[in-house]
């Protein structure tokens, strides 16, 4: 058994070791307290910071051609089992595309839709040369759709100046090309007003 004086002094000794941050002043004053709670210091771990894995530039990804479709996979046959899937893509997300479907909640689900397999056709344009193109989309950029025609052609379309419309289960759709000039990604989460005339 210790005596007074030297359990004071282990006591002291211990809420020192325990409390390195308090000083001896605030240690004396938390002795006159009924209740002791020891704090817990734990020792920070440096976060490693993790690399972030470069993707390839633009100009690197021109230069490998990653989004070039080889001459010999230019053909219409190839890519009707991809216009297959997207019309059932789009009855899913439409829910079945029933008669009585209101044309604009369908028409708002179409303009955020993924439209690669979609089969379009310019029906207006600032140039004649395009009014009448038709075919699947095999691409769709910022500013262009990239369509393969039933003459196996591959033709790049502006979207500017260029009214396109699909058509799916009888229900046929517009868009205004110029209005449309973002990438799939973020039109997904756009919000498209309506409006009453649209130029082209």
């Amino acid at each position: 058994p210790q005596g007074s004086e030297e359990a004071k002094a282990f006591v002291n000794a211990f809420l020192k070791r325990s409390m390195p941050k308090k000083k001896d002043e605030a240690i004396q004053d938390i002795l006159t307290r009924k209740a002791v709670v020891l704090e817990h210091y734990s020792k920070k771990k440096t976060k490693q910071k993790r690399k972030k894995t470069k993707g390839f530039t633009a100009k690197q990804r021109r230069e490998m051609r990653l989004f070039e479709i080889e001459p010999e996979q230019q053909r219409y046959a190839i890519f009707l089992p991809l216009h297959e899937l997207w019309k059932q893509y789009i009855r899913d997300l439409c829910h079945g595309l029933k008669p009585d479907a209101q044309p604009h909640m369908v028409q708002g689900k179409l303009l955020k839709a993924d439209l690669h397999g979609a089969i379009v056709t310019v029906t207006k344009s600032k140039c004649p040369s395009y009014v009448g193109i038709t075919g699947i989309i095999l691409q769709e950029f910022k500013h262009v759709f990239k369509i393969i025609t039933k003459e196996d052609k591959l033709k790049v379309i502006p979207k500017l100046n260029n009214v396109f419309s699909l058509e799916i289960d009888g229900f046929i759709s517009y868009i205004y090309g110029s209005k449309f000039q973002l990438r799939a990604s973020e039109r997904s989460a756009k919000k498209f007003k309506l409006k009453g005339t649209i130029d082209l």
